[in-house]
């Protein structure tokens, strides 16, 4: 039997081999693609998506991230908000740089101002509403990747930004419930009264 060693640096953090670079990540670390590679965003220009309640405009995702993460930048209108539902998939991290958001996660909470940071663990029940008089604007970056294709089968593509929000009807929901089980989320029933 022949043992072989590999070893990994510190410079290898992100859990690669240093024997061998192409080798698969190691440790759980994620690989991301184009690693050496700038990604920039000038503001506007995300590839953005609408629902009745909110705007979701991509940063970086999956595909960019090696499944890594998704990012993107979220507005909520006043009084807007989403049910309880859990993600199975992911963790979703929230930092709120404008307005106000009320979160309910695993029966407690959390009212967010600007520059609070919340982290949603997956597989707990949670539901946010912006309850200021602002749009809220946050960070959305969830990990691992793939809360995206929820936005991008759910919601409704942007092209004229100046367009109004969608209605909240029958067709946006079946589109909700159509692409949700597809994507690890979970809706569930309102509370009884």
């Amino acid at each position: 039997m022949t043992t072989r060693e590999t070893s990994v640096t510190a410079s290898d953090s992100i859990g690669r081999a240093a024997s061998n670079p192409s080798a698969p990540p190691v440790n759980g670390a994620a690989a991301v693609s184009g690693e050496k590679q700038v990604h920039y965003v000038p503001s506007g220009s995300g590839k953005t998506y609408r629902s009745p309640i909110d705007e979701v405009t991509f940063l970086m995702t999956g595909e960019q991230t090696g499944g890594a993460f998704f990012m993107a930048a979220v507005s909520v209108v006043p009084g807007g908000g989403n049910p309880p539902h859990i993600h199975h998939r992911e963790e979703e991290c929230f930092y709120l740089q404008e307005g106000t958001l009320t979160i309910q996660v695993g029966g407690k909470t959390q009212t967010a101002l600007a520059g609070d940071f919340i982290r949603l663990p997956r597989g707990v029940a949670h539901s946010f509403e912006n309850t200021g008089k602002v749009d809220a604007k946050v960070l959305l970056v969830v990990a691992p990747a793939g809360l995206e294709k929820f936005f991008e089968e759910a919601f409704f593509s942007v092209e004229d930004r100046s367009e109004a929000m969608p209605p909240m009807n029958g067709e946006f929901m079946a589109r909700v419930l159509e692409a949700a089980p597809k994507c690890g989320l979970e809706f569930l029933p309102p509370a009884s009264q």
